[in-house]
């Protein structure tokens, strides 16, 4: 086979696996939109970790942490 026939094939198989992506993508889409689409966890409930002040501190920092500046580029 020549080298430009199995560039075509090749480019012909990624083009078709792009289209079939972009089928799946749109009728994810759709689904998550509609709400039918959910997502389950066998755990449960996952902790999420919160920025704000809850009032109760669980661990302490070490003390190289504690002295790093609070801004990036320590402005």
């Amino acid at each position: 086979m020549k080298q430009t026939t199995i560039v075509a094939v090749i480019l012909a198989v990624l083009v078709l696996i792009s289209v079939v992506q972009a089928f799946q993508l749109n009728s994810l889409k759709a689904k998550v939109s509609d709400g039918q689409l959910s997502v389950g966890s066998s755990s449960g409930k996952t902790p999420v970790a919160s920025s704000g002040d809850s009032g109760k501190k669980t661990a302490s920092l070490p003390s190289s942490i504690k002295d790093l500046p609070t801004m990036v580029g320590g402005c």
